[in-house]
């Protein structure tokens, strides 16, 4: 924390809240942060005659957009499978954001607020896919007794139950009206759809803790505490994740099962199931882990 003088007085100057979260992803082999930009960012990159159009998530998926682009991608890229290709388009506009929530909530205490009119998704016109989400003028919700407390851009709630519940309330009034417009457009079932968000955000706590060296288990716990208030905020599901110890006396020796498959192998069948995947048996499964283990250069 600086100070600054004003008119003879002293001033505290709070750091940016989303600096934390930076930081702490800095070490991170693996961090798919989306693009934190201020509303000025967005309009000195939204150039009317350019080839990149900045879709607000909320605006996609009312404006009869959402269909074209998936059509699009599809065609130009595939998978030709509607399956795979639903939780591709989640991939790629989501995958990000979510991992911003949960990494932010394991690795700082704070809960970064989504929203459909602040999460924006830029659509290259020439190459027909998705860049990097952005989140525009982030609010974050944090404890009383956080640093940040005092920064304007962010929400004080009372306790941890409150911060994952506006976590998970601001994450499901983004997502919802866009898994409606694709489930509506790809037919896939919004089971499967919700049951792709609500894995990704049990693993995208779990990796960080893996790759940390730190405690498994306790990632999972707030995990599934964030999952479940996703659910209580709407969200459906059939069956959530599971934790996989394959080697417990190894720091890296924890992985998990998704609770839905994300159909990869109809789009690819020579790939088969991916290792995470409900579908494929535990014995391969810790095969295919213990071996990553002794050889990462293995792992896909």
């Amino acid at each position: 924390m600086t100070a600054s003088c004003d008119e003879g007085q002293v001033h505290a100057v709070v750091a940016d809240p989303l600096d934390a979260l930076r930081g702490a992803c800095a070490p991170l082999k693996f961090a798919p942060l989306p693009d934190l930009l201020s509303h000025r960012d967005v309009e000195a990159q939204a150039d009317p005659a350019g080839p990149v159009h900045w879709y607000q998530a909320g605006v996609l998926a009312s404006d009869g957009s959402l269909p074209v682009l998936f059509d699009k991608m599809r065609t130009e890229h595939g998978p030709g499978h509607r399956l795979p290709a639903a939780t591709n388009f989640l991939r790629v506009t989501l995958r990000e954001p979510i991992f911003m929530v949960s990494a932010s909530l394991y690795l700082t205490g704070r809960a970064p607020l989504l929203g459909p009119d602040t999460l924006y998704l830029p659509w290259d016109t020439a190459r027909a896919r998705f860049g990097t989400p952005a989140s525009v003028d982030t609010r974050v919700a944090v404890l009383p007794d956080d640093p940040a407390a005092d920064h304007p851009a962010t929400v004080v709630v009372q306790d941890e139950d409150a911060l994952l519940r506006a976590a998970a309330q601001a994450l499901f009034a983004t997502f919802e009206p866009l898994i409606d417009a694709l489930h509506a457009h790809s037919r896939s079932g919004k089971r499967t759809l919700w049951g792709w968000v609500l894995d990704t955000l049990h693993f995208y706590m779990l990796n960080p803790a893996r790759y940390l060296g730190r405690d498994a288990e306790q990632a999972w716990d707030l995990a599934t505490r964030l999952g479940d208030a996703v659910v209580e905020a709407g969200a459906v599901t059939r069956r959530r994740p599971r934790l996989f110890p394959f080697a417990p006396e190894h720091p890296r020796g924890t992985w998990a099962v998704r609770g839905t498959c994300c159909f990869d192998y109809k789009g690819d069948p020579e790939h088969g199931y991916c290792t995470t995947c409900p579908l494929k048996c535990d014995g391969e499964r810790r095969q295919d882990l213990s071996e990553w283990l002794r050889d990462p250069a293995l792992a896909p």
